[in-house]
């Protein structure tokens, strides 16, 4: 029985992979053979092998538990020549600080784009160039990270300190090259929704506003496809909106320090 439950969930994996780039994603980097099963240090290892100096300092945070009213603002998948500088002018209009999660090819064409912009931001890992780090083994997405890592750095002479898998996949080698390279894992809870106002902006705007909770994470993105726009051309009404609800606006590190966050801790 557990020969045949193994067997029915490595089809599965592999058809569900077939269908995704059937229909357009991104392939995987690294795949596997078909009777290979992940528990040596595939994309779901378990940390038993000498290679793995586990730490287990990694955290795993989708919000934090507080009263005060804080929020932090998040933009993905940047920077862009399209939405990046709309989306940084609506911040300095109204002072409001936020965390880019980053990109490393993105950053490395476009780095012109936020030189001398990013002062009261944070900026965070999001790989190199945006695969499903659930689907790699631990040596790919220590790659995709330290890359993304040191081009952060040399372009915008920040450490970070943060990543955020594309997608918020997270398979056991993502939490091992996180531990290893002493990063921790943000998600979020709340998100942008755009396809669902397209005829109705206000509707965004008003979501956001009178939905944020003290200590959300909320997920937005500086690229992407033209419907971002429903939600990146009112970011000035959603935050004055939310400081009319008392809110005030702080980087994903600065609410770590502010609350309890809860996630996944060590």
């Amino acid at each position: 029985m557990r020969i045949e439950r193994r067997a029915f969930l490595r089809g599965a994996l592999i058809a569900a992979g077939g269908a995704a780039v059937g229909a357009g994603a991104m392939a995987a980097p690294r795949l596997f053979p078909p009777n290979h099963l992940p528990f040596g240090g595939g994309y779901a290892p378990a940390a038993d092998r000498p290679e793995f100096e586990v730490h287990g300092q990694v955290r795993t945070v989708w919000y934090v538990e507080t009263d005060e009213p804080i929020v932090a603002f998040t933009f993905d998948d940047g920077p862009g020549p399209n939405w990046t500088s709309t989306v940084l002018d609506a911040l300095d209009a109204y002072q409001v600080p936020a965390t880019f999660f980053m990109v490393g090819q993105h950053l490395a064409a476009y780095a012109d784009l936020v030189k001398g912009r990013l002062g009261r931001h944070e900026v965070g890992n999001h790989s190199w160039s945006h695969p499903d780090l659930a689907m790699l083994d631990e040596a790919g997405v220590a790659e995709q990270i330290g890359r993304a890592h040191d081009t952060i750095r040399r372009y915008t002479g920040r450490e970070p300190r943060l990543l955020r898998p594309p997608y918020g996949h997270l398979g056991g080698s993502t939490l091992l090259a996180a531990d290893r390279h002493g990063y921790d894992l943000v998600l979020w809870s709340r998100q942008m929704h755009e396809s669902a106002y397209l005829h109705n902006e206000a509707g965004q705007v008003s979501e956001i506003v009178n939905g944020v909770s003290p200590g959300q994470i909320v997920l937005a993105h500086d690229v992407g496809a033209a419907e971002r726009l429903v939600a990146i051309k009112h970011l000035g009404e959603m935050f004055a909106g939310l400081r009319q609800r008392g809110f005030r606006f702080v980087t994903v590190s600065e609410l770590l320090a502010l609350g309890r966050p809860k996630g996944i801790s060590p």
